[in-house]
């Protein structure tokens, strides 16, 4: 294997630059183009924190490096994920743009259940498309290969400090870019260790939050 391919759909800002994104507001941030996923899960797949812990999760679970995990925005989310071999080809998985499917295997594994959901209709005519991520207006993935690379609680702190910082964005007190630039913040005030124990990880998350939320309040 060559490296691992992560399609996100770009949530509901694809192809916003940086400067258009200053003034959204948190209900166009709900406004996601295919899935349904509650406040939290929506804003993280509008500012893209989604798919860096996606990229985190992939090299946890298949132990690839960072770099050789690419993320491709692809608005169709047909195609979830690829595995690019040292040949030149590429496996892709794909189903339905829904989580039933995902879930289903989850519950199911290693067995599949039937008829869970439609697959793609091969005789219609369609197009799908693929863009590279813009990194400048979406570094939430930058940001998260810097903390997976860094290890430790540091993974923790970047989740959990998104968390409050989507709260506060819904809550009107700051705005849809102070969501990753707070983050990022918050991780670089952090001093990093190993993980010694669970009690460790949950200590990083509340001063995660604790810092955040501070920041939040001074700014």
């Amino acid at each position: 294997m060559r490296r691992l391919v992560v399609t996100a759909s770009g949530g509901p800002f694809r192809g916003r630059s940086r400067d258009e994104l200053r003034e959204v507001s948190p209900e166009q941030a709900l406004a996601h183009p295919n899935y349904a996923m509650g406040r939290v899960i929506t804003t993280n797949s509008a500012t893209l924190v989604n798919k860096g812990l996606e990229v985190i999760e992939a090299h946890l679970l298949f132990d690839i490096p960072f770099e050789r995990i690419d993320v491709v925005v692809h608005p169709q989310q047909w195609i979830h994920s690829m595995v690019e071999f040292h040949d030149g080809s590429t496996i892709a998985q794909m189903g339905p743009p829904r989580m039933l499917v995902p879930i289903a295997l989850g519950l199911s594994w290693p067995e599949r259940l039937a008829d869970i959901d439609e697959p793609c209709d091969w005789t219609r005519a369609q197009t799908w498309d693929f863009h590279p991520l813009d990194d400048e207006a979406f570094p939430a993935v930058r940001l998260a290969r810097q903390v997976g690379t860094a290890g430790g609680t540091y993974p923790a702190v970047y989740n959990a400090a998104n968390e409050v910082c989507v709260a506060a964005f819904h809550d009107g007190t700051i705005g849809f870019l102070d969501i990753v630039d707070t983050v990022a913040r918050v991780v670089e005030a952090h001093d990093g260790s190993p993980v010694e124990s669970v009690e460790h990880v949950l200590a990083a998350d509340a001063w995660a939050r604790a810092h955040a939320t501070a920041l939040i309040q001074l700014d």
